[in-house]
């Protein structure tokens, strides 16, 4: 297959999803960790053609709603000192911190730009050497490396007012923290697909063996997915857990080897604060001592006050899987995609925005 549009084919998503119906008859409760595939399941109406016996559940696979309010209060601040610049991208704008937002803080005189990539931060620092410019780093194993480079590029260029508040985060120890939590008890995972193109399909093996959880590694489009589910299917059928692929064009086993390379050049594993998990060990990425000129919390000495969390919100329980978002009290009565409460909400590929979009509520 080569075109976007043989990925929707409604007969070959017939087909699978007759297989589906033909080989499940145990109960299973599968989660797909990636925001961008829970979008897929609700804008297509996958979890409707299921099985009554198969449950599907999202996970924390959003890096926006997994930012914790401590980490955003401090970009807020940063961004509120004079001569800063700060970029980032459009996501983050609306996610409201303990004393307002990104775009709360731009309105009051804050210079916070909306950029695509690290490369227009890097060009901003160009254009602006007399104000330092700091790149808000957020997101997974997939975008890291891309961050990691701009730091080598301003060596490389001697640039000495750019800096990254890396929020970066790394997925397997996240996983890992859910199931040892044992608060949702699942049968199998839908493992990232990007993420997966960095890593290689061998991170999610320890998954298999130590957890006995079926692994299978998506895509993006239905025919992706459904295809997914009755890879894990089958194996949960059979008694097997192991890590396979449904996304040979994008994942290999061994991953990008030189992405990977990049970003351990550039980076050090760090404790980090995922929203609704707490502080987990080794899941976090921050500059090496070598590049720590470039970390603009060590450049930048802010203190944002305490943290505060929206009262009611749900987004924690959410992102673990333990609540849908219309268990939520607040869910499309306060808290809305235009009037926020939680990052769940605010971010496109977040569960709360994606319910809210397709419907999903209805299913609840």
């Amino acid at each position: 297959m080569k075109y976007v549009t043989e990925f929707r084919d409604g007969d070959l998503a017939r087909r699978l999803i007759e297989r589906i119906h033909k080989t499940s008859r145990k109960p299973a409760r599968l989660m797909e960790f990636c925001g961008g595939h829970t979008v897929t399941i609700f804008r297509h109406g996958i979890r409707k053609v299921l099985p009554e016996n198969i449950e599907m559940v999202s996970g924390p696979g959003c890096p926006v709603c997994v930012t914790a309010n401590a980490d955003l209060d401090r970009a807020i601040a940063i961004a509120r000192l004079p001569r800063v610049i700060v970029t980032t991208f459009g996501d983050m704008f609306k996610v409201p911190g303990s004393y307002g937002s990104l775009q709360q803080a731009h309105a009051q005189g804050a210079d916070v730009r909306m950029v695509y990539s690290p490369l227009d931060a890097l060009r901003t620092a160009r254009d602006n050497p007399g104000r330092m410019v700091v790149f808000l780093g957020i997101g997974f194993e997939t975008t890291a490396p891309t961050v990691a480079a701009s730091i080598l590029q301003a060596e490389k260029e001697g640039l000495e007012n750019y800096f990254v508040h890396s929020m970066h985060k790394v997925c397997p120890p996240a996983l890992r923290a859910l199931a040892d939590s044992g608060e949702v008890r699942l049968s199998g995972l839908i493992c990232p697909g990007h993420v997966s193109a960095i890593t290689g399909s061998q991170a999610w093996v320890p998954f298999a063996k130590d957890y006995g959880l079926s692994c299978v590694v998506s895509g993006f489009e239905p025919l992706d997915v459904l295809q997914a589910v009755w890879m894990l299917v089958e194996q949960i059928e059979q008694g097997r857990s192991e890590v396979e692929i449904a996304y040979r064009r994008g994942v290999t086993f061994e991953g990008n080897a030189h992405a990977r390379d990049v970003m351990a050049q550039v980076f050090m594993p760090c404790e980090a604060d995922w929203r609704g998990f707490g502080r987990i060990p080794g899941s976090g990425l921050r500059p090496s001592e070598r590049y720590r000129r470039f970390d603009a919390l060590e450049v930048f000495d802010v203190d944002p006050g305490p943290v505060v969390e929206p009262a009611g919100c749900q987004c924690g329980a959410v992102l673990r899987g333990v609540v849908s978002p219309p268990e939520c009290a607040l869910f499309r009565t306060v808290c809305t995609p235009e009037d926020p409460v939680g990052p769940c909400m605010v971010s496109s590929e977040g569960s709360c925005s994606t319910w809210y979009q397709f419907g999903g509520d209805l299913e609840s």
